[in-house]
């Protein structure tokens, strides 16, 4: 593990699901956020455009390159090997991060939004999975769905923080997020029974980090107008909404051992990223 834990000062929705995997694997995963957030957070530097792009392509570079004198390299280079983990999943994450390295950045269609979201989410997601022995292709392609969910519910909150980057991912106004928030919330559905597909040790983490980063979405439309949304500050969800998901998360534990092993990936909009993207040749 880095000795930056980025995964316990950026993600603390991530963090508290964390709690209830093995520490074995939260210690593998917090490897993965480790890396994933060092490629970010180079494009969210408050610096010029230029030297970014240099300190991505040399990060890129030096990650290609296994220059393992660099500690979070060298770990993702282990999950890599360990879990099998295609390079081309994290090449489509540099080819996220490396879209925000703009002057201004405005995401016109749904397409867009959906190749971006993969990109940058979608891929974690993914990558997740295979760090906690998800080997059916469409669990993993469920897990992508919840990382793009994920997303989603990230750039519905973010709206505000993202301008002041010239960052437009969604337009500015209640009727966009809400549209949205309701892509969102397919993802998250059809995300739902792939989990039932996780090893059992791992399941309720998943299913905890699920319900809790779902609840920001809600709490953004509880927000109801674009003024109320305005001076909210960052929304999320407090301790106390943490416990009260947690434990719902044990009625989805059980509502897991009722349903039937059935598909309900979202068809239409993979298709959409297949345009781009071949999903398949990612597994």
């Amino acid at each position: 593990m880095s000795n930056n834990n980025f995964l316990s000062i950026y993600a603390k929705s991530f963090n508290w699901a964390g709690f209830f995997l093995p520490k074995k694997i939260y210690l593998k995963c917090s490897n993965l956020y480790d890396f994933c957030r060092t490629v970010d957070n180079i494009a969210d530097q408050d610096e010029e455009l230029e030297p970014k792009k240099n300190k991505f392509l040399a990060f890129k570079n030096s990650f290609h390159n296994k220059n393992f004198s660099d500690p979070i390299i060298k770990n993702m280079w282990s999950l890599i090997e360990e879990y099998q983990i295609s390079i081309k999943v994290v090449d489509d994450l540099f080819d996220g991060v490396e879209y925000d390295l703009k002057n201004k950045l405005e995401i016109n269609s749904k397409k867009e939004l959906l190749i971006y979201s993969y990109r940058v989410a979608g891929t974690v997601g993914l990558m997740m999975a295979k760090i906690l022995n998800v080997k059916d292709n469409n669990s993993l392609k469920s897990s992508i769905d919840l990382g793009i969910a994920m997303q989603l519910t990230n750039i519905s909150r973010d709206i505000i923080e993202d301008s002041k980057r010239n960052r437009f991912y969604v337009l500015h106004n209640f009727d966009s997020i809400k549209e949205t928030l309701k892509i969102a919330d397919l993802f998250y559905e059809s995300s739902f029974a792939s989990i039932k597909k996780i090893p059992l040790s791992f399941r309720f983490s998943i299913l905890v980090a699920r319900r809790v980063y779902r609840k920001i979405g809600h709490n953004i439309l509880n927000k109801k107008t674009i003024e109320n949304y305005n001076n909210s500050g960052k929304i999320y969800v407090n301790n106390i909404g943490k416990i009260i998901q947690t434990f719902l998360s044990l009625y989805d534990l059980l509502r897991l051992l009722l349903i039937k092993d059935e598909d309900h990936l979202r068809y239409k909009e993979h298709q959409i990223i297949n345009e781009e993207i071949n999903l398949n040749e990612r597994f």
